[in-house]
């Protein structure tokens, strides 16, 4: 006998729910907690399955109690700023402007020796918006093409380069990880950081593949993205949020500031999956050229004769 498309409609909610459910309780919670959860969770399921085949309305009716108090609890998981943060990511980005005048605090510009190891500098920086004069982006690569870590470089016609990098937040000993990244693990942070930390550290200390982008905006769309960073600044300094594996990483918040200047900025596989997303804009006629691969031998040796580092990688 077929079961009843009631009865398996009951039992993909359900199944759905408890993965989610289970999923989320594995995330959040630790020892005993998590082991509890577990137990529970799956003694609430096989009753809520078994009430649902003897009494279909009450079971609709205990999975919705049930939902509601998932729901309760997952929404009481909120975001802060006073955890015990690591050091690289201890400090995001602040900003204030006086018309032209923008003013950023707490600009990371660390040393690094080691992929972990780093003397900590924090400045501070005036730019004037009349002289943007450039944006460029970086990708950077360590493991699988299709996925990259984008950083978004604005250029001063005085030679100074700010760069923005929406990241998550990690404690100390913490790592970062893609289910975390989906059930409220990790705050979102947007660090403004030297070239000369940032991009150094991606491409001569850890030695991942970085390529630099020109990105084609004119005068006014330069200024209108400078400024969406720091209105995302100015929010994450007030009201934390989460970041999240596939709504709120380093690539769907780029789109989503530059969805503010371009309404009609489409979806497309390359937000998710960041390694794409050079294509993606290519199409979109959004970049300046094709992209130029940084060469950490070569920027060495460039560094080595007194070049700096921002330079370095732009010479030809």
């Amino acid at each position: 006998m077929r079961p009843r498309p009631a009865r398996i409609a009951f039992g993909a909610v359900l199944g759905l729910g408890a993965v989610w459910t289970g999923l989320a309780c594995w995330v959040q919670l630790a020892g005993a907690l998590r082991i509890g959860a577990g137990v529970g969770l799956v003694v609430l399921a096989l009753g809520l399955w078994r009430l649902g085949r003897e009494r279909a309305l009450r079971g609709w009716i205990g999975l919705a109690v049930a939902g509601c108090v998932v729901g309760l609890w997952y929404q009481s998981i909120v975001p802060r700023q006073d955890r015990g943060w690591a050091i690289d990511v201890s400090r995001g980005v602040r900003a204030t402007q006086t018309g032209d005048i923008v003013t950023l605090s707490d600009i990371r510009d660390f040393h690094w020796t080691t992929p972990d190891t780093a003397t900590p500098h924090w400045i501070v920086r005036s730019y004037d918006l009349a002289t943007l004069d450039s944006v460029e982006m970086f990708t950077s690569v360590w493991s699988s093409p299709a996925i990259a870590h984008l950083l978004v470089s604005f250029g001063f016609s005085n030679g100074d380069h700010v760069v923005f990098s929406a990241e998550i937040r990690r404690e100390n000993g913490e790592a970062f990880n893609e289910l975390g990244g989906f059930f409220r693990q990790f705050e979102l942070v947007l660090i403004g950081a030297t070239e000369d930390d940032i991009v150094a550290l991606r491409s001569q200390i850890r030695h991942e593949t970085v390529t630099r982008y020109p990105v084609a905006l004119d005068a006014d769309e330069r200024r209108a993205l400078f400024l969406a960073y720091v209105g995302l600044a100015q929010r994450l300094q007030t009201a934390p949020e989460f970041y999240n594996t596939v709504t709120a990483n380093c690539t769907t918040v780029v789109w989503r500031l530059a969805h503010g200047l371009r309404p009609d900025l489409p979806l497309g596989a390359g937000l998710v999956l960041s390694g794409y997303l050079p294509g993606y804009l290519a199409k979109l006629g959004v970049l300046g050229g094709a992209g130029s691969r940084i060469d950490p031998g070569m920027i060495a040796g460039r560094m080595a004769r007194g070049i700096g580092y921002s330079q370095a990688i732009r010479m030809p």
